[in-house]
């Protein structure tokens, strides 16, 4: 029998949900590409419910404990004498999430001799040290392209928010006032303008495919170059680089995955290359940005506004500087956890879990590190070329 200990975030501070804005969300059978939805062999929950916190449970309890495992779950993380400490030491499994992410890093590997594999509920594993996973003999999976359609609407809504400024004039309504020259003083159309992605994988052509419409000029940048005809149909201009890319553009949506070669890339430099009054969305992660430099730019009006939804470290500290930072437009991370998205990441970690525990294969498009290395969709996403 596994024992599995399961990093999720805490519950509302009004208690778990009782009831839901919704009876029911539509049913997602698959993705653009072709790849299918989760597909176990059945769920324990009600798909648009509260799955991603503690009481929720990715709902995976009844199956787990049915079959005779193990089924831990906390959000108490940090610290030597965290719960995760104390349960990871026999685990078999560990699950977080990228939204309250349990970092397991080569000394956690190291006190946990039985650890042998490690899911991510969502997308994005860098919260676990790749390079120590695949020393170890750790399987890393994900349940990739889960919500990678829910990042781009969030994404696209924050591109929207910020170039229409639309936080201060929601604030000027709800506060009763009337005071539109203020309102307007940083609202712009984006019609016209020039909007950029820095990787353009699943999320990122998601984000180009949904603002082809507002009639903007498209751009791109990734390692791995998009066939002829998408560039056609989407009328995309490629740049060599992100720093050429981030120089042509208005507005730049980021997505591209934390690496060592990434880590803090968006520097004083390379956003001092980019236009003045440009606009910046980062739904990847907060790591990929020198913290002060940022809040410099923002500061100097250099950078016109930036909205994100990833912080480094998660959660961040009250007194995080890019909490009061001026024309911000910052989410908890959120983008990924709509309560839609939580029913298809649910059930892919259930899938993950049955295979696994059943001895069969994990979908190769799950696979971010197996056998020592980096593998499926990890062999994509984490190399350069």
């Amino acid at each position: 029998m596994a024992k599995i200990v399961c990093v999720l975030y805490p519950d509302s501070k009004n208690g778990h949900p009782q009831s839901y804005a919704r009876d029911n969300i539509p049913v997602i059978n698959g993705y653009p590409g072709g790849q299918t939805a989760p597909s176990p062999s059945a769920i324990d929950f009600t798909p648009g419910e509260l799955l991603g916190d503690v009481t929720g449970e990715l709902g995976l309890r009844r199956f787990l404990e049915a079959a005779g495992h193990t089924f831990v779950v906390t959000s108490d993380k940090e610290g030597p004498d965290s719960e995760l400490d104390r349960e990871l030491v026999d685990a078999d499994v560990v699950i977080s999430q990228p939204f309250w992410p349990a970092y397991i890093t080569r000394e956690r590997m190291e006190k946990a001799p039985r650890l042998k594999l490690a899911i991510t509920a969502g997308i994005g594993s860098d919260h676990v040290d790749l390079a120590a996973a695949a020393d170890h003999g750790l399987t890393v999976a994900e349940v990739t392209f889960s919500n990678s359609i829910s990042v781009a609407e969030h994404a696209v809504m924050m591109i929207l928010s910020l170039v229409r400024d639309y936080i201060p004039q929601h604030e000027i309504a709800r506060s009763g006032g009337w005071d539109i020259a203020d309102a307007i003083a940083r609202s712009y159309d984006v019609e016209g303008m020039q909007v950029g992605v820095i990787a353009a994988g699943r999320i990122g052509l998601a984000v180009l495919r949904r603002m082809k419409p507002f009639d903007v000029g498209l751009h791109y940048f990734d390692f791995h170059r998009l066939p002829e005809e998408v560039e056609r149909e989407l009328g995309l201009t490629y740049h060599p680089s992100a720093k050429a890319l981030a120089a042509a553009c208005d507005v730049i949506s980021i997505h591209t995955p934390l690496t060592p070669a990434t880590d803090t890339m968006f520097n004083a430099e390379f956003l001092a290359g980019m236009k003045r009054g440009s606009y910046i969305v980062n739904t990847a992660r907060g790591k990929l940005f020198d913290r002060d430099a940022l809040v410099a730019a923002l500061n100097s009006g250099h950078i016109a506004g930036y909205a994100g939804d990833v912080w480094y470290p998660q959660p961040a500290p009250a007194d995080h500087p890019w909490r009061a930072m001026p024309h911000n437009g910052m989410t908890p991370h959120t983008s990924g956890t709509s309560l839609s998205a939580q029913a298809r990441y649910a059930a892919g970690t259930r899938e993950i879990l049955e295979c696994w525990l059943a001895g069969h294969p994990i979908r190769d498009e799950y696979l971010i590190v197996a056998g020592g290395g980096y593998a499926g969709t990890g062999a994509h996403s984490y190399t350069p070329a």
